[in-house]
């Protein structure tokens, strides 16, 4: 994509116009009036913006001019839904608008190529499932179509799992009206769930709470992963006093947790 080009789509924009926030103000107000003189001003005197939101998406491969038109959309649809009487500026509004709408833009015309051998196996195990779910009366497992195929699993798997369209985290699922729910708010995080949060700081806890050979027995053994005997043999006791040691130091961090 070439940022340093001058004209895009026609436009020249070495010669873009820059309006001052009385001058914005201004043009909104007529705009709400059904000025559409107001309307073609305002859009050109914030072609700057959709021109700094593209270059966060250089390097795509995409047509300047096309993402340019598309970041046009997103200025139209943020000065239409603007309110004036709300205590933020302009820019700051549209430019999420413009971004939205170039991710549309690029999610929807940049699918996942797929081979046509993966779609055919794709396209004859859906076969299959419909044909098995007429003839049972409940749907098939993968090994069931996998069988009839003569197929291993994994592929009738790996085939069915390429045809499917991908979906952004931030599609709305539900709205009513108020803030929508998106697929992303239906997910949970294993990882960073506020139970293994907390029990985190209460195990950081405990081990402060420990002497520092305790600390140390419990860090090579458990980090490390040493047996008993090597741990012994790095601190200079028996492989008895290493193993009391080690479950006396588990058991004050448990009573701790």
């Amino acid at each position: 994509m070439l940022m340093n080009k001058v004209e895009i789509c026609g436009v020249n924009t070495a010669k873009l116009p820059v309006l001052t926030s009385a001058e914005k103000k201004e043009l909104f107000k007529r705009i709400k009036e059904g000025d559409e003189s107001a309307r073609e001003k305002f859009i050109n005197g914030n072609l700057r913006l959709v021109l700094s939101v593209i270059q966060r998406f250089n390097n795509r491969g995409e047509y300047v001019d096309d993402l340019f038109q598309v970041g046009c959309i997103g200025l139209i649809k943020a000065i239409d839904n603007f309110d004036i009487n709300q205590n933020v500026q302009f820019s700051t509004y549209a430019v999420p608008m413009i971004i939205g709408e170039i991710r549309r833009y690029l999610r929807d015309n940049n699918s996942i190529r797929v081979s046509r051998s993966l779609r055919d196996i794709a396209y004859k195990a859906l076969s299959v499932k419909e044909k098995l779910t007429n003839q049972n009366q409940k749907e098939p497992t993968v090994d069931e179509i996998a069988k009839v195929l003569d197929l291993p699993k994994e592929e009738v798997v790996f085939a069915l799992d390429a045809i499917q369209d991908p979906i952004s985290l931030f599609e709305p699922v539900y709205h009513d009206g108020g803030d929508a729910i998106f697929i992303m708010d239906q997910l949970s995080d294993d990882k960073n769930i506020d139970e293994n949060w907390l029990e985190e700081i209460s195990l950081k806890e405990a081990m402060r709470r420990l002497n520092e050979r305790e600390k140390k027995i419990l860090h090579l053994r458990f980090f490390e992963g040493k047996t008993q005997m090597e741990v012994s043999q790095e601190i200079g006791i028996s492989q008895a006093q290493v193993s009391r040691l080690e479950k006396s130091a588990l058991k004050a961090i448990r009573k701790h947790i």
